[in-house]
């Protein structure tokens, strides 16, 4: 059933909204800057050695804090939700009645690997696998090699103890990164950034499969693909046992709800 967000998203659960400008899209409030200025924003937190939470919204994860109450309020905490799927940008465009580019997890990446090339802000990467991040450390020397990788930290797939959370917080926090790029998948990065705000202080943002991209282990979706908003179908026809149940649950509920804000008087 879908969620009215009648007592989850009432003023008292929502944060105070940033300075920069936002849409709400079913019940999120979705950053409407461009990907440049998002960018400049999340460094200007990691100059500030800020603790913030990015979260890289698109449909799987809109509609799971729609349907989670607790969920729902990880991500109306989380300091910026970007518009990395196509359709929460193209409601940002209808809703305020101008083009909103998409800010996809992977350009994101990219983009702040590249200014920390140019600026003293380095990198600390959490989640994925030993080789995995091996594969992204020989990367990133290769084609950002100012870029500093202070700490990578490969997560079992199994909760860790409050000892070795408190050491992983201590690492990260000692090393002085700037940025901490998570990547454990949706929910659960969204969660762990969610429970260590104001313990570690950087700028934590979650990528979902970035680092699979990144290190060549899984192919990007062509980007004229991308801007047609069909990566999803895209990413269907490479794991469709995986992604199919996701999406037959994720998709439709998403465009009633899209369908039902647009055609409002007040969305």
């Amino acid at each position: 059933m879908l969620s009215s967000h009648s007592s989850v998203n009432s003023p008292e659960h929502r944060k105070l909204p940033e300075q920069f400008p936002t849409q709400n899209v079913v019940g999120f409030d979705i950053c409407s800057l461009s990907l440049e200025e998002q960018l400049s924003q999340m460094l200007q937190w990691a100059d500030e050695r800020l603790s913030k939470v990015v979260c890289v919204a698109n449909v799987h994860m809109i509609m799971e804090g729609n349907q989670r109450s607790d969920f729902s309020y990880v991500l109306n905490q989380a300091d910026m939700l970007t518009p990395d799927g196509m359709p929460l940008a193209w409601m940002v465009s209808w809703l305020q009645f101008k083009k909103q580019e998409r800010v996809a997890g992977m350009d994101i990446f990219l983009g702040l690997c590249e200014k920390a090339n140019e600026r003293p802000i380095s990198l600390f990467l959490v989640g994925s696998t030993a080789k995995t991040l091996g594969k992204i450390q020989q990367r990133l020397n290769d084609e950002y090699p100012s870029v500093k990788v202070l700490g990578k930290a490969p997560l079992p797939f199994r909760p860790l103890t409050a000892a070795e959370d408190t050491a992983l917080v201590q690492q990260i926090n000692d090393s002085g990164a700037g940025l901490v790029f998570v990547c454990l998948g949706c929910p659960k990065q969204e969660r762990w950034m969610h429970e260590h705000k104001n313990q570690i202080n950087a700028v934590m943002v979650g990528l979902g499969g970035a680092f699979s991209v990144f290190a060549g282990e899984v192919k990007r979706a062509p980007k004229f693909v991308r801007s047609l908003g069909l990566e999803w179908l895209y990413r269907l026809v490479q794991e469709p046992r995986r992604l199919w149940k996701r999406y037959f649950s994720t998709i439709p509920p998403f465009l009633y709800l899209a369908l039902r804000q647009l055609t409002s008087k007040t969305p």
